[in-house]
């Protein structure tokens, strides 16, 4: 099976950090409230770190959205990417 041409772990890199610039936070207020390091912040948001399920809830209670609407905005950047 090949691998699609567009990273899932971009879109959702590219999903948070949109979330949190429209939240006016920084990468190191959203690492606090998610109890991680900006470090990981920062590679979640380049694509370079694809974030488990329940560090997508954490990332979601830190951006203060509902995990279902988040996996939505991923889904329609996705399907807008991908020309589905």
């Amino acid at each position: 099976m090949s691998e699609p041409s567009i990273s899932l772990k971009k879109v959702i890199g590219k999903t948070v950090k949109a979330i949190r610039i429209k939240k006016g936070l920084s990468q190191e207020d959203l690492a606090h409230e998610c109890n991680v390091d900006r470090s990981y912040i920062s590679m979640i948001e380049v694509g370079r770190n694809e974030p488990s399920i329940t560090k997508i809830f954490d990332l979601c209670k830190g951006l203060n959205i509902k995990p279902s609407d988040f996996i939505k905005l991923v889904e329609v950047e996705y399907e807008q990417l991908s020309g589905e």
